[in-house]
């Protein structure tokens, strides 16, 4: 991956991040909070870089400049801020029963998302053969979403505004009386 590849990368989710931001009426404080959620997400996800390259699972080339790691937790952690204000707005309407299909879905997507890109760009990153390297993946995924999604959550609070759905507690005692 080159400086340039890094580059475009980050001003095509800083755009989507705009995007997210306007579609979600995002206030200040949970836009910090999503931006911090991605921080921590991109550091653990180089934690796990690091953790499947030495278990051989993965490989990623160290890039071309003495920065690229730094450039590379620039980019996750841009690349990971809009899911958390996605995720905000389904937990906000869901409460824990979003969470957990959300931690699904990102665990069943992710892998194959990240597979189709190193089919694509080989020089990006190359997967060993066998399970372990998918499930390794899938974990990452649930794991960076977890984690970002706290990091959030403590920075920006929980969401209770008038945009929040009704419980499911509230509606299940509706319609049980």
């Amino acid at each position: 991956m080159t400086t340039q590849q890094i580059l475009l990368m980050d001003c095509l989710y800083l755009v989507f991040l705009g995007a997210v931001i306007y579609f979600t009426h995002a206030a200040t404080r949970r836009i910090v909070g999503a931006l911090a959620g991605g921080a921590a997400a991109g550091l653990l996800a180089l934690g796990m870089i690091a953790v499947g390259e030495a278990q051989g699972w993965w490989r990623l080339p160290s890039g071309s400049t003495p920065y690229f790691r730094l450039q590379l937790y620039i980019g996750l952690a841009i690349s990971m801020t809009p899911p958390f204000l996605i995720i905000w707005r389904v937990v906000r309407r869901f409460g824990w029963r979003g969470l957990a299909v959300f931690l699904g879905a990102v665990a069943v997507i992710g892998p194959p998302r990240d597979y189709l890109i190193a089919a694509m760009f080989p020089e990006w990153m190359v997967f060993a053969p066998g399970v372990a390297p998918v499930l390794a993946d899938a974990a990452t995924y649930v794991c960076m979403v977890a984690l970002g999604y706290a990091a959030m959550r403590l920075v920006a609070g929980p969401a209770r505004d008038r945009l929040a759905g009704r419980s499911w507690e509230a509606v299940g005692k509706r319609t049980s009386a």
